[in-house]
């Protein structure tokens, strides 16, 4: 069996598809050079745009970039946006026919304004609405083709209202009947449970605010976190996930497995320019972990190291495999 960076060369190959809310990430890149006469906010002179697939289009960017076979399930709207989203999908060789086009919904798009590597403010453009019976339907009849040909399943919920518990339920259910790997990044805000995936990766406020817990400041070393310990336990007994992988920042991770030690696993970014994405990364890597063979800790090493590297570089970055296995040497 392969050991560390072997599990790397398994990626290739591993056939995985994405449920989740679609966005369109735009970066303007200026410089800053003086404030403005107007109000106390500092002009930016433009120097480029650059746009990248946001959310769960960005799971899959990160999960094709990794070396898998990567097909999406997803809204956009039918607008210039949504074309440039499925445009950049397409040209990442994504499979982008699980995509549905809402006439009534505008594409998700963050924009995010940057000078001196640095963020001076985000602008978001999006309609939140949940699906319709006739949207919701078609969902379902995707994920029920799709899963007969996909090693597993990758959940990206942002809240935007694609996903809700009648679709958690089925897909959990399906999953389970047919043996898949289901790895879900869950949001703080839709309190869905996804009883019985094979992994499920929250941040530290995701995880108090799906135990349902006040958030607690967080504690050194992360394995002393009684608070956090606690609201783990709340989430293993809710959701019985085969492993719970709780992303920290700058203290890393900690794995939680039923019948195991918690694991903690220290951050390994050397230098961070942007975390934008990260999360993404981390779910890819931790997913493509799982189905190549490694267990829940080697797979959660690789997540780590993974989004250490994405946060290095600016904007919605992802991460190659031989940056991965570089980070072994």
């Amino acid at each position: 069996m392969p050991t560390d960076a072997g599990w790397i060369a398994r990626f290739a190959g591993q056939r995985v598809l994405v449920i989740g809310d679609l966005m369109l990430d735009e970066f303007i890149w200026g410089k800053v050079s003086r404030i403005s006469p107007e109000a106390p906010v500092p002009v930016v002179n433009v120097t480029g745009e650059s746009y990248y697939p946001g959310g769960a289009a960005n799971v899959a960017r990160n999960l094709r970039e990794l070396g898998a076979s990567t097909s999406l399930v997803g809204l956009v709207g039918d607008d210039a946006h949504g074309e440039r989203l499925c445009a950049l999908l397409s040209a990442a060789e994504i499979d982008t026919a699980g995509l549905l086009c809402d006439r009534l919904r505008s594409t998700t798009v963050k924009t995010r304004i940057i000078a001196r590597n640095q963020q001076v403010v985000r602008v978001d453009r999006e309609r939140i609405a949940p699906l319709d019976p006739g949207q919701q339907a078609r969902v379902i009849q995707h994920l029920d083709a799709a899963l007969e040909s996909v090693d597993g399943i990758v959940v990206a919920d942002y809240g935007k209202g694609l996903l809700n518990q009648e679709v958690a339920d089925h897909l959990c259910g399906a999953v389970r009947s047919r043996g898949k790997v289901l790895a879900v990044d869950p949001h703080p805000h839709t309190s869905l449970v996804w009883k019985g995936a094979t992994a499920i990766k929250p941040n530290r406020i995701e995880a108090f605010h799906a135990a349902g817990m006040n958030l607690e400041p967080p504690v050194d070393p992360a394995l002393s976190d009684r608070a956090l310990l606690a609201a783990s336990e709340k989430l293993l007994r809710a959701w019985q996930p085969g492993c719970l992988l709780i992303t920290l920042g700058e203290q890393g991770m900690l794995l939680f497995e039923p019948e195991a030690a918690p694991h903690h696993i220290p951050a390994r970014a050397k230098e961070v320019f942007d975390v934008s994405g990260a999360g993404d990364t981390a779910i890819a890597a931790f997913t493509l972990g799982l189905l190549a063979g490694a267990g829940p800790r080697a797979a959660a090493d690789l997540a780590n190291r993974a989004s250490g590297i994405a946060v290095g570089k600016l904007g919605t970055a992802t991460v190659t495999p031989a940056e991965l296995e570089a980070s072994f040497a």
